[in-house]
């Protein structure tokens, strides 16, 4: 005979399990709302460096044409169905419908990053081997980009978007902790996952390529430089319904996406050695 009978007790109410859950990166780019058609066009002048010049000996201005490329991003459709039976929703623990909703939402704004990542890494400026974060690689950079003649104090237009280990690094800096250098207080509160700082916009992102190795793949950039492209219907298209016939509930979400680097003047790469840390 037993001397006790346990009880267990499920919670109901879930728990998210940890992992990306918006796109973080879609603010940083030129964006662009495609009405109809699989491609969006991006276009991007200059004067290709001329210089003023005087007159020619036959008294004429001489006439030059403006430098202009055309960048294309071309769309492609990404789709996450999660179904699941009306038996299985009715055993399981916790509102499954919701976390199928959840779910289709966080992996498609995961997919919105990872294409304008992926274009991240095709840029050619670079500030070299691997090396810790210091305020000496923050200044490389501005350096490297004022020097391509890029706005650089456009505040609002530049981006640094580096892995959660550079916040380490960042959290054991002089110039990145002490009053004397910073507006706010960034030891006191919580992490932060976006902050200004040393003349850029920051992100600090899980899912860089490399991300946690000895050379995680971090940028600096001017907005101009990156674009991104998606159907201008809703952006992110979800649906949920019932099927009666087979008895199974569903959750989808869809969207027609598409990056591409603009301008390479614009992006130098910070390889980050984070095998430290």
């Amino acid at each position: 005979m037993a001397e006790s009978a346990p009880q267990i007790q499920y919670r109901q109410q879930l728990v998210a399990g940890f992992e990306e859950g918006m796109s973080w990166l879609r603010q940083t780019t030129v964006t662009e709302a495609v009405v109809k058609g699989n491609q969006a066009t991006f276009i991007v002048g200059d004067s290709g460096g001329a210089a003023a010049v005087t007159r020619g000996i036959n008294g004429l201005i001489p006439a030059r044409a403006d430098n202009m490329s055309q960048p294309v991003a071309t769309l492609v459709e990404f789709h996450d169905l999660v179904r699941k039976t009306r038996f299985n929703i009715f055993q399981s623990q916790g509102d499954q419908k919701r976390l199928m909703q959840d779910t289709t939402r966080k992996v498609l704004n995961r997919r919105i990053d990872a294409d304008i990542i992926a274009q991240l890494d095709t840029a050619t400026a670079n500030l070299g081997a691997a090396t810790t974060f210091s305020l000496s690689a923050v200044a490389k950079a501005m350096t490297t980009l004022g020097e391509a003649e890029v706005p650089v104090d456009e505040q609002d237009k530049m981006f640094a978007v580096a892995t959660p280990a550079v916040r380490g690094y960042f959290m054991q800096i002089p110039e990145g902790i002490k009053i004397d250098y910073v507006d706010m207080k960034y030891l006191a509160g919580p992490a932060r996952r976006t902050m200004r700082w040393g003349g850029f916009n920051w992100i600090f992102h899980p899912n860089l390529t490399g991300v946690g190795t000895a050379s995680e793949k971090c940028y600096f950039y001017h907005r101009d430089s990156m674009g991104s492209a998606f159907d201008s219907g809703e952006g992110l298209n979800t649906a949920i319904g019932y099927n009666d016939e087979q008895d199974y509930s569903y959750a989808r979400a869809s969207s027609f996406t598409g990056a591409k680097l603009l301008q390479q003047p614009g992006i130098v790469q910070f390889l980050h050695d984070a095998s430290a840390i």
